[in-house]
């Protein structure tokens, strides 16, 4: 699937219906919660059914397309069908109950109440009775370049600067990239984002904290408005938009670094992060989230699959405490920064973690999570072994890279305890 987002130009009423129909969203995507509540075995497909009752009972619902409703109570099956997968696992604490929504942004249609304009295709006709009727598009994107066929959803989006459009299209993208012979395991950490086997190190951005200061100031500014005045919500509003332009920093360093990784390296091996414990420490909860590792990771396995690159996701356990040399366990806390082995051994503790990430992300998949598996089915691999030999890498990379250099590359990480694959 592709996304492709464009920026929504329109008149004052039609953005008031565009508001209007996100909330009558909301209200269906809450009404199908509530009907799975109150009976028993309700599928997704009874709720799809509800809808044409809602329809029938209020008017305002029947103004909404019939499949834009069928897609809010698909998001209300979602949260259902996740909390009745959560139960199956046993996952320990809070199995994640469904809420209702109570500040929806976002409104969802499928192949019909939309029209695209075929002369320019830069601007899009809503059909139903919402009364929101033909807006312009603004955006970079050319979607003459794909068929009306492939779009599939199209999404209205409400954010702090505006209403953005989204087209979310049916087209697997492959791209041809040349063999770059080099492999690579990364420690994700607080003090440099990430850290290689070679040592070479990424300075964390910090963009929460350094707009930390602006974002109390404005907090402060909004909470002595009055309540329910017009300067309350262009306080509001300001406050918002601060904290959206540090959320795309955030993205677009996030995609940028790992662009650069993807086009540098042919193998990536990183560590598979449990961010919702690792926030449960207070003292780093607002670090961790504003370094934001997990998105890092999103879009390393997307630019992956895209690229034809092997990624290979590794369960964290001792990767800072074992030598990378000797394969001893040195104990150290999170304050000592060095790793000293017996065996001579002197490293950043970060590199020596990244060592060990690349040699078990060499010698085995490791994680055969659902994001790893569409990464390997894309090779058309099976993620049950993942077995690193030099020439099995350079079949699924899908080039013509010599077994002899990409092992050379894995013999230089650690020129004292080479690896055998």
């Amino acid at each position: 699937m592709l996304v492709l987002e464009f920026k929504v130009r329109a008149k004052k009423h039609q953005y008031t219906a565009i508001d209007e129909a996100i909330r009558t969203a909301q209200f269906v995507q809450n009404k199908c919660l509530r009907f799975w509540m109150d009976n028993e075995k309700v599928n997704k497909y009874d709720l799809n059914k509800y809808c044409r009752v809602l329809a029938h009972d209020f008017d305002f619902a029947n103004k909404l397309n019939s499949q834009a409703r069928q897609s809010s109570a698909e998001r209300s099956w979602s949260a259902i069908s996740r909390f009745y997968d959560n139960c199956k696992r046993k996952i320990p604490g809070k199995k994640g109950f469904p809420k209702f929504k109570k500040n929806c942004r976002s409104l969802e249609y499928k192949t019909t109440g939309w029209k695209l304009d075929l002369t320019t295709r830069k601007a899009i006709t809503f059909t139903d009775k919402n009364n929101i009727g033909k807006v312009r598009l603004v955006g970079t994107y050319d979607l003459n370049f794909y068929p009306i066929e492939s779009i599939k959803r199209v999404r209205l989006i409400r954010r702090a600067d505006g209403y953005y459009c989204q087209f979310i299209l049916s087209v697997d993208v492959k791209i041809d990239t040349e063999p770059a012979n080099s492999v690579i395991g990364l420690d994700v950490g607080l003090k440099s984002f990430y850290t290689d086997q070679n040592g070479q190190k990424i300075d964390n951005p910090r963009f929460l904290r350094k707009g930390e200061k602006k974002l109390k100031r404005l907090q402060r500014r909004l909470s002595r408005k009055k309540k329910g005045s017009s300067n309350k919500r262009k306080a509001r509003q300001r406050l918002a938009k601060a904290h959206l332009k540090i959320s795309r920093q955030r993205k677009d360093f996030a995609v940028k670094l790992a662009r650069c990784v993807i086009y540098s390296n042919d193998v990536i091996a990183y560590e598979d992060l449990r961010i919702k414990n690792l926030v449960k420490n207070h003292c780093l909860a607002k670090s961790i989230n504003d370094a934001a590792w997990y998105q890092f990771r999103e879009w390393i396995e997307y630019l992956g699959k895209k690229h034809g690159k092997i990624t290979v996701a590794l369960p964290p356990h001792y990767t800072s405490q074992k030598c990378s040399n000797c394969g001893e366990i040195v104990k150290k806390s999170l304050s000592t920064r060095t790793h000293i082995c017996a065996c001579g051994c002197h490293l950043d503790r970060d590199e020596n973690a990244a060592r060990n990430i690349l040699k078990i992300g060499l010698s085995t998949a490791g994680h055969s999570g659902t994001r790893l598996q569409d990464s390997l089915n894309a090779l058309g691999e099976d993620t049950a072994t993942l077995k690193c030999d030099p020439t099995a890498v350079s079949r699924r990379i899908g080039k013509r890279t010599s077994g002899a250099v990409l092992s050379k590359q894995v013999t230089s990480v650690n020129k004292e305890s080479p690896i055998t694959a």
